[in-house]
């Protein structure tokens, strides 16, 4: 059972909650009731403002919201955090391993070059069946089994070797 207000909050109507279960027809799901009225006794309900009850909800929203606020605050210097350390672990690898950092440079160079001839054969297969890949489940799944899984791994790896590789020498790049 709800009743009035209490501390300043507030309860509109009282609630009024019965269990009751057949014991005649064991086979009968249990039954609820559940009565929600205003309760004529309760001088809360005589009481009843809705702007003040406008007001309080607002403030409880604006509350929730300085949480959230709060929360997320949290979670983006807690992120800000992780996102510094590993930037701090990288560059410390990649200073301790500066040839190999140099080789991934390199690596990630080529495979980009692959990566283009890839997307050439892709863009051209795509275009040479467009319309089988469109009117046809099959051929479009025979595509995407096709490409679909080489481009996930050529991606995965560029993403990696990009991560490791050391900057392009200041030397190199005025030429």
């Amino acid at each position: 059972m709800l009743n009035g207000p209490t501390d300043g909050r507030f309860a509109i109507f009282d609630l009024d909650l019965e269990f009751s279960m057949s014991t005649e027809h064991p086979s009968m799901s249990p039954v609820f009731q559940i009565d929600v009225s205003a309760d004529a006794a309760n001088p809360a309900s005589a009481d009843y403002d809705p702007d003040r009850v406008m007001i309080a909800l607002l403030q409880q929203l604006v509350a929730s919201q300085e949480r959230q606020i709060r929360l997320l605050e949290d979670i983006h210097q807690q992120l800000g955090a992780q996102q510094r350390q590993q930037a701090a672990d990288l560059q410390n690898w990649k200073e301790r391993n500066p040839d190999l950092a140099q080789w991934c440079r390199y690596a990630a160079e080529s495979l980009s070059r692959v990566q283009v001839e890839f997307l050439e054969k892709l863009t051209n297969e795509i275009q040479e069946n467009e319309e089988h890949l469109m009117d046809g489940e099959f051929m479009f799944h025979e595509f995407v089994d096709r490409f679909g899984p080489r481009l996930a791994h050529l991606n995965g790896m560029l993403h990696v070797l990009g991560q490791l590789a050391a900057p392009p020498d200041s030397n190199n790049s005025n030429s």
